[in-house]
Formats: structure tokens, C-alpha cells, sequence
């Protein structure tokens, strides 16, 4: 299995894995291309289109800016969240992008981007195109682009390759949940431990343990600065950023206000901050998507400043331990909304950060797969339907239920031996099944739900 911990957590920036980060990441990818085929010189204009999903929730998340900043050359990783309006600003007023940071080419959105609602490419609902033409308008190059959830993006090729595509051969190879038991009782590795020796294989870093603790501090910057910030948050709903007053409200609680759920509060408040930094498009980790970041910080930070004991080495064992969850439901379901509803996003990190906080509580391998189980079971069919098409309602609020729902599963499987009547393949293939169950306007269209529900004035 090639999957690397650092495909499931990357640092980006908000509103969307899928709908911001992806888009941005494929645009990034188009230039490559153009490059490679000495075509980036040649190229007079671009032409964007969005389909399904990203034609329906595209403006509400960000998708446009992100393809416009992708195609100017920004990185999600690099980019500078309080630099990016300044920056699509300037295109919007004078009517002209620098390509790859080059080339000036005349770029007006109502020309050259366009959302086609209603129609969709064949292989993900998430599905855009690009195109560079020429001085004489013919065209020079164009490829289909799936954003499938994470920020993972697949051309039309690799899309049709990617059963067949080479695996880089790990020591510990596996394909669910089940490999991964039998792995840890043949050499008596924890499922942390199994994925860190797999890392050392992948190429991806020379120090895994520090890049564990970079994605932590990632996190817990963006905690932080969602505590600091108030104000309305963009989009027109409205929406009161609360993080700070919560803040402030928890700091200045006197002993006789507070209660024994006080550490619930503070959950809630790790996983709002975060959040409400996502939906402005500030600096997040996908974890493993941007509509659930929130789930896994908020549950880590819950370790982090109440677990007694809790210590940087803890940090890592829940990072791997989560991306291990995560890898499973890659593999063998989704992680997308917009293909199987918000299950796959708040139900996958729930069901991440269940396991991975079960570990570092001491829990046996058993216990961590029961964890994951429980933390999706009870996320089943959650439907993605957000009012608008943008980040915050339900989706803030969604990721406080997903990082609570996990610290308690963790807690029940820690009270139990590890037998269970379903298995963690039980659950992921029942996720699976459920997604494709599911109505379409209940998954990242804004056409169902919630969506359709409450009236926007």
C-alpha cells in the first residue's frame, strides 16, 4: 500500500479539501504539463470548467479563486492566506493572470471559467477541465482533473491506471483492517508502529517523526489563531465567528462555575476555532479533508492538555495510528462527500481520531480497531448538505459532534477487550455501500438537506 501518512494530513488552506485545495493542486498539475510539453510560452488563454459538485458548491467553497491562484502558480501548501484576495483582486480588476507567474494572459471569469450545473464527468463527481489555446485560438493542450477527496487529484489517465498503477513495496504491507491485526500479532508492533516502518519505505521524508510534530504544530497554530480572531464569516450567511468569545468565556470561568463537562467545552472550542479559520480560507491541515479539520486537532489538543502523560512521542503514535485509519478508508470506501456524504469526511476523522486516541490512552490493537469501528458506526448515512454551499453550517458545529463522538469511543472501546460483534471492514464496506446508496442532492450539491430547508434572506 503506497499511501503515505503525509497524503492524509497535508497543510493547505480552507475552505475545501476537495472543492479549494484539489482544484488548485490539479491547476498546479496543468502547468506542469504545459511546461513539459514546451506549450507554457505558446499559451494565450486558458479556459476553466467545473462539473457536478464543483459546479453546484464551487462558489461557496472557494473553487474559482483556487483555480485562479493554482494557474498564477500558487501552492496550497506556500500560499499566504492574508495574501490571496489581494491577489485574485488584482485579476478581477485588470483583467489579466500571470500563468505560472510569467506570462500575462487576459483572463475574465465570464468568459473563461464557467460552471456547467447539471452536467458531470464520467469517472467522480468532482470533475473539472482545462484548457490553453493559442495566439489563434486553437487549442493547445486540455486535460480532466477528479479532485476525490483530501486533496487527492487524478487525470483522465491516471484515473483508468489506477487499479494497475505500481505499489512501492513496504515491509508491512496491508489492505484492511483485518492485515493490520494479523501484522501486529505476527511481530508484535502497535498499528502506529506498523505504518512508521511502512513510512521509511515511502520516500517521503527523511524525518517522519519531526514532520509528525510540523503537522501538529500546523494544527495547533491554527487552534490558536481561531481563538484570536472575531467577526462575521465571509459568504452571506452571517455567520458570528464564536471561537474567541468561547475563549475568553472558558478563561475566565471562577471555580464555582465549572462543572466536570468543562473539558467538553473546551472540545468544542478546539474544533470550532479550527474551523472558523477554515471557512475564512486560512492556513489548515486536511485531516483528512478540510470540511472534518477540525475532528482530529480538536481531539489531539484534548490529549495534548488533558490526558495525563501526554507527550511528543503520544503526538506521533496518534498521527500515524489516524493516518492508518485514514489509509482503509481510502482504499477501500471514500473520503469525498461529494461521493458518499459527509460520513466520509466527519465520520472518517471521527473514526480516525477514535482509534488514534484509544493508542495513545494504552489501548491494545484490538481496542484501536473497536475505537475506529464504533467512531464510524454511529456516523452512518450523515449526509453533506451545506447551507449555501459553504464551510459552516452545519459543517463548523458537525466537526465539535465528530471530535466528542471520538473521545467517548475511544473511551467505551478502552472499557472493553477488543471483541466485537462488527468489525472495522464491516463498517468501512457499509460505509461504502451507504454512499452509493445515497441520493445525489445529499452529497456536496447544496440541492438537499439543510440546503434546501432553511431560507436564506
Amino acid at each position: 500500500m503506497g499511501l503515505s501518512i503525509l497524503d492524509l494530513f497535508k497543510i493547505g488552506v480552507g475552505p475545501s479539501s476537495s472543492h479549494t485545495v484539489g482544484p488548485m493542486v490539479a491547476a498546479n498539475r496543468f502547468l506542469d504539463t504545459l511546461i513539459q510539453q514546451g506549450q507554457l510560452e505558446k499559451t494565450r488563454q486558458v479556459r476553466v470548467e467545473l462539473y457536478g459538485s464543483l459546479a453546484m458548491t464551487g462558489a461557496g467553497h472557494a473553487t474559482d479563486t483556487a483555480v485562479i491562484l493554482g494557474l498564477m502558480g500558487e501552492k496550497p501548501d506556500q500560499l499566504n492566506p492574508d495574501q490571496a484576495p489581494d491577489l485574485i483582486n488584482e485579476v478581477r480588476r485588470s483583467g489579466e493572470l500571470m500563468l505560472a507567474s510569467q506570462y500575462p494572459i487576459p483572463f475574465v471569469e465570464d468568459q473563461h471559467f464557467h460552471f456547467l450545473n447539471g452536467h458531470s464527468l464520467p469517472k467522480h463527481p468532482n470533475g473539472m477541465t482545462i484548457r490553453a489555446f493559442d495566439e489563434a485560438g486553437l487549442e493547445l493542450f486540455h486535460d480532466n482533473y477528479y479532485s476525490v477527496g483530501g486533496g487527492f487529484v487524478l487525470n483522465e489517465q491516471e484515473t483508468d491506471q489506477a487499479a494497475s498503477s505500481p505499489v512501492i513495496q513496504v515491509p508491512f504491507p496491508f489492505n484492511n483492517a483485518e492485515d493490520l491485526l494479523d501484522i501486529g500479532d505476527k511481530t508484535a508492533l502497535s498499528i502506529g508502529e506498523i505504518v512508521l516502518e511502512n513510512e521509511q519505505h515511502l520516500g517521503r521524508t527523511d524525518n517522519i517523526r519531526q514532520a509528525l510534530l510540523n503537522i501538529w504544530q500546523a494544527m495547533d497554530s491554527c487552534i490558536k489563531r481561531g481563538c484570536q480572531q472575531t467577526g462575521i464569516l465571509p459568504g452571506g450567511l452571517n455567520v458570528r465567528r464564536r471561537a474567541h468569545q468561547l475563549h475568553q468565556e472558558l478563561l475566565n470561568r471562577s471555580e464555582d462555575q465549572r462543572d466536570h463537562l468543562e473539558v467538553m467545552d473546551w472540545v468544542n472550542l478546539f474544533a470550532i476555532a479550527v474551523n472558523e479559520e477554515n471557512a475564512v480560507g486560512g492556513r489548515v491541515v486536511t485531516a483528512p479533508t478540510n470540511g472534518a479539520a477540525g475532528v482530529i486537532p480538536a481531539v489531539l489538543a484534548y490529549y495534548d492538555r488533558f490526558v495525563p502523560d501526554s507527550s511528543q512521542e503520544g503526538i506521533c503514535t496518534f498521527l500515524a495510528t489516524a493516518a492508518a485509519i485514514g489509509m482503509l478508508y481510502k482504499k477501500n470506501a471514500s473520503i469525498s462527500a461529494a461521493e458518499v456524504g459527509c460520513q466520509g469526511e466527519i465520520g472518517v476523522a471521527c473514526s480516525m481520531a477514535a482509534g488514534a486516541l484509544c493508542a495513545v490512552m494504552g489501548g491494545n490493537n484490538r481496542q484501536i480497531e473497536n475505537a475506529a469501528e464504533i467512531g464510524m458506526e454511529h456516523n452512518l448515512g450523515l449526509t453533506c448538505d451545506p447551507i449555501a454551499g459553504l464551510v459552516q453550517v452545519p459543517c463548523i458545529e458537525r466537526n465539535t459532534m465528530g471530535a466528542v463522538k471520538a473521545i467517548n469511543a475511544a473511551r467505551l472501546a478502552m472499557k472493553g477487550d477488543g471483541q466485537h460483534r462488527v468489525s472495522l471492514d464491516d463498517v468501512i464496506e457499509t460505509m461504502r455501500q451507504t454512499g452509493l446508496d445515497m441520493q445525489d442532492k445529499y452529497k456536496e450539491t447544496a440541492t438537499g438537506g439543510l440546503a434546501v430547508n432553511v431560507v436564506i434572506c
